[in-house]
């Protein structure tokens, strides 16, 4: 399928923005330059038509070229998500910092300001709710097409539409009898990692590598055929998503992303460690993995209760040994240690909040006692 592409724009500005961007983009990836370029010609056929005098670098000025070009953003039907504006304002002041150093006309770099920038909004996790979870994993399943066994297949490893559609046709691997892991590829923080599956996402994975050998283009070591470009094939995959949601009387506004957010608060609802989530994720950053979880008041009652009945899982249990207790000042020691330890696990399962209190003043003083007590060692 060929791809349509737009014509090269025409204004007396394009050529000078057009070098900007060869300049930024130089060790960035073709997506990244690809948003510059957007945003060059956004603003262009913005100016074009409003102000079609300008011809010259030095002729634009904030008001009214850059904030009318501002304000068109913001009143633009549909409405633009807030981080695609942050996105185009900062392209926009990227390229306009690197026309103020190869121009020498160092106003260019004062036409957009930091503080043009909006905060970028708080991200909230957006896992699926239970009942959107079990219609969208029954559809996928009776249905059992190239689609369904994909979201599935994003359903059950966290994978971003991104990661998944780059996926070679042997990412299935064997790690052990009966145990099985996707390799995901280099993905957008260009990080690669395993993610162990169990037999039933081995069998989605083996479909896919059935529906790929049934595919009349030519193998190319991709585990999904590529019709036209990769962002085609996303599309395709966001169009087939809508239609499922919509024949299922679900939100269309359901998006690939909350897959992977679901997968990711199931691991930590099944008692998958913090740390391990992140692996599992692929980041990098703690503070990106919390945007995907979403822990809610049950969450924290059933932590909160595990944590009041079984104490033991607050502190170390004091550690045994098969030799025969020592004598002397030692002795005393090991003893005045299991003592505290006992006092404090009965301190915490007392309900009453008096008694804790009463029983953590005495633990204080058996801590004084033990630190005079290790001062009556011989030198």
């Amino acid at each position: 399928m060929k791809r349509w592409r737009r014509p090269p724009l025409q204004h007396p500005l394009a050529p000078a923005c057009a070098r900007a961007v060869e300049s930024l983009s130089t060790a960035l990836s073709s997506s990244s330059t690809r948003h510059y370029n957007t945003t060059v010609r956004n603003f262009l056929v913005y100016l074009a038509a409003e102000h079609p005098e300008i011809i010259r670098l030095e002729q634009l000025r904030r008001d009214p070229h850059i904030l009318g070009w501002m304000s068109r953003l913001r009143a633009q039907i549909p409405p633009l998500a807030t981080a695609t504006c942050i996105g185009r304002l900062i392209a926009l002041r990227a390229i306009f910092n690197e026309l103020a150093w190869t121009s020498k006309l160092a106003e260019l770099a004062h036409l957009l300001r930091r503080e043009d920038i909006p905060r970028t909004p708080q991200s909230m996790p957006r896992p699926l709710t239970a009942e959107q979870d079990q219609l969208l994993q029954q559809e996928f399943l009776r249905r059992n097409d190239l689609g369904g066994n994909v979201f599935l297949l994003l359903r059950h490893t966290g994978m971003r539409i991104g990661e998944c559609v780059d996926l070679s046709t042997d990412c299935l691997r064997s790690t052990g009898p009966d145990q099985w892991a996707i390799h995901v590829p280099l993905g957008k923080l260009k990080t690669e990692r395993m993610v162990p599956v169990d037999a039933f996402v081995s069998e989605i994975a083996q479909r896919l590598r059935f529906f790929r050998s049934l595919d009349p283009l030519p193998p190319d070591g991709r585990l999904i055929a590529r019709p036209g470009s990769k962002v085609a094939l996303l599309v395709q995959l966001r169009d087939y998503l809508h239609l499922v949601c919509h024949s299922l009387g679900l939100s269309t506004r359901i998006v690939p992303h909350q897959m992977r957010h679901t997968y990711g608060t199931e691991m930590l609802r099944a008692g998958v460690n913090f740390a391990t989530v992140m692996k599992l994720l692929g980041h990098t950053d703690p503070g990106m993995t919390m945007r995907y979880l979403d822990v809610t008041l049950i969450d924290l009652q059933r932590e909160f209760q595990l944590a009041r009945s079984k104490p033991r899982h607050l502190a170390p249990q004091p550690k045994t040994s098969a030799t025969p207790l020592r004598i002397g000042i030692d002795g005393l020691i090991d003893s005045l240690l299991a003592t505290q330890y006992v006092l404090e696990m009965f301190r915490r399962s007392l309900p009453n909040a008096d008694k804790r209190r009463r029983l953590d003043r005495l633990a204080n003083r058996l801590t004084k006692i033990l630190a005079e007590t290790r001062e009556l060692r011989p030198t």
